[in-house]
């Protein structure tokens, strides 16, 4: 999660956001949440549990439309 926010501090066109899925079960459920953290990037691409630094972001880059693979 710190790296989804550090994208969003440093760049107005991320927006990052926290659901505690313990308090909000119907909306984790709704979203199948099974692993914590789950990051969901553009309604499209999400990747569930901590994942290495790289992972990350070849899931943000995927999530952009971006071929690129670091």
């Amino acid at each position: 999660m710190r790296l989804a926010h550090q994208m969003a501090l440093e760049n107005a066109n991320i927006i990052g956001s926290m659901v505690e899925a313990t308090e909000f079960m119907d909306w984790a459920q709704e979203n199948r949440v099974r692993g914590v953290p789950k990051t969901v990037m553009n309604d499209s691409v999400s990747v569930e549990g901590a994942v290495p630094e790289k992972v990350f972001l070849q899931h943000v880059l995927k999530a952009a439309g971006n071929k690129i693979v670091i």
